[in-house]
């Protein structure tokens, strides 16, 4: 599910989904999100944040994910601090001299990874390949719908 904006952006994941939770701290406050597939995702933004777009359990809002904030791993993950973890399948690999783009079907949507190329080798990514996408709670957006 595409997020729709008035304006174009260059980030390639953009997902839609309603806030279940706001837990405010000092400045920082911490969003569930559940997407329309039923995936919980994590945002970490500032209060000021959350009240100028009106956050509140139910809200709609848009999920927004550089593709250099998303890791890849092909196994277990377990005692990590990273609060999102997208079970999906590679969908495409596209190399580069350096850099790849690794695509990969989640529940409820896609995510894009921009790893090495070294890195995909070392994977040994290439479609239908299962991963786990990881991406900090720090490194997630969130706009209105």
């Amino acid at each position: 599910m595409s997020v729709r904006h008035s304006t174009a952006l260059s980030i390639r994941n953009q997902l839609a989904g309603t806030v279940t939770s706001v837990a405010p701290g000092e400045v920082m406050a911490t969003v569930q999100v559940r997407l329309e597939g039923g995936q919980d995702v994590t945002a970490a933004i500032t209060l000021e944040a959350v009240k100028d777009l009106g956050l509140g359990e139910g809200s709609e809002v848009g999920i927004l994910v550089k593709s250099t904030e998303v890791s890849l791993a092909t196994g277990p993950v377990e005692g990590l601090s990273i609060r999102n973890r997208f079970p999906g399948t590679v969908t495409e690999v596209a190399t580069g001299g350096a850099m790849a783009s690794v695509k990969v079907a989640v529940e409820g949507g896609k995510l894009t990874a921009a790893i090495t190329k070294d890195a995909v080798d070392d994977l040994g990514l290439a479609v239908g390949t299962p991963v786990v996408a990881l991406v900090k709670s720090t490194e997630v957006s969130l706009t209105g719908r």
